[in-house]
This record gives C-alpha cells, sequence and structure tokens, in this order.
C-alpha cells in the first residue's frame, strides 16, 4: 500500500516538473505581450525588428542617454589621456542624482571615467568628459545632437549628456536601438558596456574604488543574469520609470532590445530574448557558388555558350524557425551580355526577400566563353572568294590582251 501511494506521489510530482518545463520552452516560443512603456527588438545585422510596442512615441530616456556620451567620447579622445574635474561639471549634477564622488581636481584617465559612465551610471563622469571633449557641457550636447541628425535620428533631441529630466530630452525606442547599433561597431564601447564591475585604482583624491554595474543581467548570480547580453546601459527617473538598452548574442544571432518605462525592464528583456532565440535563426539560405541560373550567351562558341550564372557569396539571413516561405529569386541581368566573357565575370545581381527585408548579391559566370568563328570563318571565307575571283579576273584579261596581240602580229 505505501509502495502504490509512493508511486502515485512520484508519478503525480514528475507530472508537475514535466509540466512546467513544457510551459517554459513553450512560452519561449511564444510572442510576449508587454503592458507598459515601449519596446523594440531588432536583429542588429539586418535591422529586422521582431518586436515592437509603441517603437515611435516620445519616452525620456534616463540614462541611456549615456551611450551617446560615450561614443562621442571614444571617437574624440584616447583612453589614456588624463583629464581634471572641474569645479563646472561636478556642481552641475542636482542631488539625488548617481555620481561616483568624483572630486574638483581629480584627475582620471578617459577610460576610467568611460567606466564610472557606462559601469557605474556615475553622471559627474558625464559631464567631465563632456567639458574634456566639447570645452563646455553646451557644446558638447551641440556635438550630441549633431550626431543624431548625422545617424538620421530625427525623433530625438538631447539637452544634456546623462538624461536630467527635461521636457525637451527625449528619444524613442527605436531611435535609441540603431543608436545603439552604431556604438556596438565600437569595439571599446562593446567591452566597457559588457563589463560586470569596474575597479578604478587610487587618483590624486580618492583610494580605490570599485562598482557592479547598473545592469544586473550582466551580473552572474544575480537573479536577473542573462547569459547571452554582453552589453547594455540602465536608466532611470521618476518621470521616464526605467529603462534599459542592451545587446544578447546567441548562435550566430545579434540582438538589440530596447525597453523605456517600464518597471520590469530586466524580465521584459529576458522575454523578448528567449523568444526571438527560440523563434528565429541565421543561415545561409543560399551558398557560394550555388547555381542561380543558366543563360545562352550572344556570339558565342557552341561549346562555351551554355553558361551557368553562380552566387558570389553566401548569403546569410534572418529567417524564422518555423515559416515555410518559398524562396524566390528576382534575378537582374547585366544589358548586352556576350561573349567573350571570363570566369568569376559579374554579370548581374540576384535578390532574395525574406521575412521583409531583402538580401541582394551578385551572379558571377561560371566558366569562361570563347567568341564564336563562325563569323571569322565566313569573313575569310568570302574574302577567299573575292581574292578568287579577282585572280581569275585579271587572268581573263590578261588572255584577252595576250589574245589581241597575237591577232595584231
Amino acid at each position: 500500500m505505501r509502495l502504490r501511494k509512493f508511486f502515485i506521489i512520484f508519478c503525480f510530482l514528475f507530472l508537475i516538473i514535466f509540466l512546467s518545463c513544457y510551459t517554459n520552452i513553450s512560452s519561449a516560443s511564444e510572442l510576449p505581450f508587454i503592458n507598459d512603456g515601449s519596446v523594440y527588438l531588432m536583429d542588429s545585422r539586418t535591422t529586422k525588428p521582431l518586436y515592437s510596442k509603441d517603437e515611435n512615441s516620445k519616452m525620456f530616456p534616463a540614462s541611456t542617454t549615456k551611450i551617446m556620451t560615450a561614443i562621442l567620447a571614444l571617437e574624440n579622445s584616447n583612453l589614456d589621456t588624463v583629464v581634471t574635474a572641474s569645479y563646472n561639471a561636478i556642481s552641475a549634477i542636482p542631488e539625488g542624482y548617481s555620481t561616483a564622488d568624483i572630486q574638483v581636481g581629480e584627475q582620471l584617465t578617459v577610460e576610467q571615467l568611460l567606466e564610472l559612465l557606462l559601469v557605474h551610471s556615475a553622471n559627474d563622469a558625464a559631464n567631465v568628459l563632456a567639458e574634456y571633449i566639447g570645452g563646455s557641457t553646451d557644446s558638447f550636447v551641440s556635438m550630441m545632437n549633431t550626431k543624431l541628425n548625422e545617424l538620421g535620428l530625427v525623433n530625438t533631441h538631447f539637452t544634456n549628456t546623462y538624461g536630467l529630466q527635461d521636457e525637451n530630452h527625449y528619444t524613442t525606442a527605436k531611435d535609441l536601438a540603431f543608436l545603439m547599433k552604431y556604438c556596438l561597431q565600437n569595439e571599446t564601447f562593446r567591452k566597457i558596456s559588457g563589463q560586470a564591475s569596474c575597479a578604478i585604482p587610487a587618483t590624486n583624491m580618492w583610494g580605490p574604488r570599485k562598482y557592479a554595474s547598473t545592469n544586473e543581467l550582466l551580473i552572474a548570480g544575480n537573479e536577473n543574469y542573462y547569459q547571452y547580453v554582453f552589453s547594455g546601459k540602465t536608466g532611470f527617473t521618476s518621470q521616464a520609470k526605467h529603462c534599459l538598452v542592451t545587446a544578447a548574442y546567441n548562435n550566430d544571432l545579434e540582438l538589440i532590445c530596447v525597453v523605456l518605462g517600464n518597471d520590469d525592464r530586466f524580465n521584459v528583456t529576458r522575454l523578448l530574448y528567449d523568444y526571438a532565440f527560440s523563434n528565429y535563426e541565421l543561415k545561409n539560405v543560399i551558398n557560394e557558388n550555388d547555381i542561380v541560373t543558366n543563360i545562352n550567351v550572344e556570339g558565342a562558341s557552341n561549346d562555351t555558350k551554355n553558361l551557368n550564372l553562380l552566387i558570389s557569396e553566401d548569403i546569410p539571413a534572418l529567417v524564422d524557425k518555423n515559416s515555410d516561405e518559398e524562396l524566390v529569386p528576382i534575378i537582374q541581368l547585366n544589358d548586352n551580355i556576350s561573349a567573350p566573357i571570363y570566369k568569376g565575370e559579374v554579370l548581374g545581381k540576384v535578390t532574395y526577400s525574406i521575412n521583409g527585408v531583402d538580401y541582394t548579391t551578385d551572379l558571377i559566370a561560371a566558366h569562361d566563353v570563347k567568341k564564336s568563328n563562325v563569323i571569322t570563318y565566313l569573313v575569310l571565307g568570302l574574302i577567299g572568294i573575292i581574292l578568287i575571283f579577282i585572280i581569275w579576273f585579271i587572268i581573263e584579261k590578261r588572255k584577252k590582251i595576250l589574245k589581241l596581240s597575237e591577232i595584231n602580229d
């Protein structure tokens, strides 16, 4: 009896565990429902959106602003340059905003200031960097907005270097995702923004300091840790609420996720990444040297006129794992294709449209195509006939002249 009871309890517990695991797997493949704020999830390589909610709504970015401050600092300074903090840079930070307690006259390198900026989210570090690079914080803010214009991010405007609440300091989830994509092109940005902590050695004002990242997704052992996130920046003000911009990488797929105005930002970000990694993959839809089409080349020799056109390179594409979409190539050939043609010569382009994104590459010749000799032979034959006729005509003319000469004699 006891054995039977134990067996029933064991089966019951096993069923609960199994269903729990199954539910987690299923939920990862389903599109999550998000109530608050605005969200934008996209593939970094193709910029294809995988999830969006109010992505063009005007939002306050809070400290996610600092990714712009960081990239401008990286593009306009050297990491080992020593910068001295000024009174204006330090005193401008309102009480209650996060700082690293940088002192007036304290000397830090640009790299150390960037670590304090991106890891600890130190607002005083933002102003110190801005004054050094722009000459003043106002000039640096002008540089920030100029950069936004260059990147085509027309729905964003900054009034300060670190995210101080201001009605004219705003962005959108979509703009912030594209700004993050630009920043990730810089390897130093990727490195510093992905640090779980930073250690600042002793300066002329302070002893050694160490700070943990404000981005809990980066901190192993934290309940919000997410192993695939490699970069990110948090933000918070009472008006902006909790904000988060991150990047994650798994199975050759690099994604960018922006969550603005959502107090459950870490969980929302994890759910979105789980959904994307469960449903999408990056794979070659066609491989280098695969045959796309075949043509007959005008003016070519019989043995070379039949020509295969090949893909010039692999086409890796973001594809939905659950889609059975048929891939139909759109082929555009060059005008007036004729012999001679050399192996590898570009003769056109092919485009595949997958999930609303176009992937285009060159079509190249599979082999040399020789010019046909038929016309040459015809021309030579015609010339030969004409020469024979001329020779015959000359001979006949000479015969007549000889006959006339004999008659006269």
